[in-house]
Order: structure tokens, then sequence, then C-alpha cells
């Protein structure tokens, strides 16, 4: 009997011990900027421009941690043709909007010629990738949502987690952030 009496008073303790951590767990979880802000031209949200393959660069416009998660955008400057290979986001759905330059732009079975001022939206599940063409510096805004693990994903990029990697392993990096190869990059010089 003593045994049952102190088994429920553990319990109880632990319970009452543990809900303010499971209470700062929840406002941590669902945090959000309170305040609007401007990230100016040519700047990245955190005075950090991530830099990915031989000098393309990602300014975070608006963060993940921004909006718990619900969004993510960033202005991708690209310096060299081609793009990223065909894949598919798990949960997130996609929209690129051209800034400058040209852009091959593949959802789907389609192949979408954007250049600046043009918009191509691509929803979760469906495979896309992209190439810039032509000479010259080409530049996208681009939006996941909700925004998922993208921006770590460019992060530990930058941070050449992948030049090591096989391609085994790099499919399972990718996975690993939501999203799946299913076939190589968009062949930029058919147009």
């Amino acid at each position: 009997m003593k045994r049952n009496s102190f088994l429920k008073a553990c319990l109880a303790t632990g319970t009452f011990l543990s809900s303010p951590f499971l209470s700062i767990g929840k406002i941590l979880k669902t945090y959000r900027v309170e305040k609007g802000f401007k990230v100016d031209a040519g700047q990245d949200r955190f005075n950090h421009a991530i830099t990915l393959f031989d000098g393309d660069t990602f300014m975070t416009k608006v963060s993940g941690k921004d909006t718990n998660g619900d969004l993510y955008v960033y202005e991708s400057s690209r310096v060299k043709e081609g793009g990223p290979v065909l894949h598919y986001h798990f949960d997130q759905d996609e929209m690129w909007y051209v800034l400058e330059g040209e852009f091959l732009i593949k959802v789907g079975d389609v192949i979408h010629q954007a250049k600046a001022g043009d918009s191509v939206f691509g929803p979760r599940n469906v495979p896309h990738c992209f190439a810039k063409v032509g000479p010259g510096v080409g530049k996208l805004l681009m939006t996941f949502q909700p925004a998922g693990k993208m921006e770590e994903c460019f992060q530990k990029i930058s941070e050449g987690v992948m030049k090591t990697m096989t391609e085994a392993e790099q499919d399972k990096f990718r996975e690993a952030h939501g999203f799946k190869r299913v076939g190589p990059p968009i062949n930029q010089l058919k147009r």
C-alpha cells in the first residue's frame, strides 16, 4: 500500500515540476516576431548571407525563425548557369519570382521560360528544378511555405557538408531536410 502511495506521489511531483518547462517549450515553439522589419536591398536579415556553389549567394529576407516555421523568403543571386537537381518537397510549396536575368523553371512536365517580373509556383510533392540561363547575374526571390528545414539545409551546405558525401549520403541529407532528388538538373541549353 505504501509503495502505491509513494509511486503516485512521485508521478504527481514529476508532473508538477515538469509543467513549467512544458509551458516554456510551448512559448519558445510558437515564437513569432511582434513587429514588422525591413531588410535593405542587397542585405541579409541577419547580416550573414549564405554563399553556395561557386559564388551563388542566398540572402534571407524573412526567416523561418520569424514566422514559427510558416514561411521562408530569400533572394538568390546566381553567377553561373545551371541550378539544382530535379526534386520535390514533401510538405512545402515553392515560388520563384525573377528579379533579374532569365531562368528555365520546370514544374512537373512543363518548362517555363521566366524573365524579370515573372513568377512560377511549384506545389509540394510535384518535381521541379530550375536553371539560370545566359550571361550575367540572375536573381530570384524564392519562397518556401511552410519554411521547413530549407534555411538549415542551405546553411549546412554553405559550411561544406555535402562536399565529401557520396550520392547516397547526399540523398539522405536531402530527405532529412524535407525533399527528395528524383532526376538530373534541367538542361539549361534547351530553350
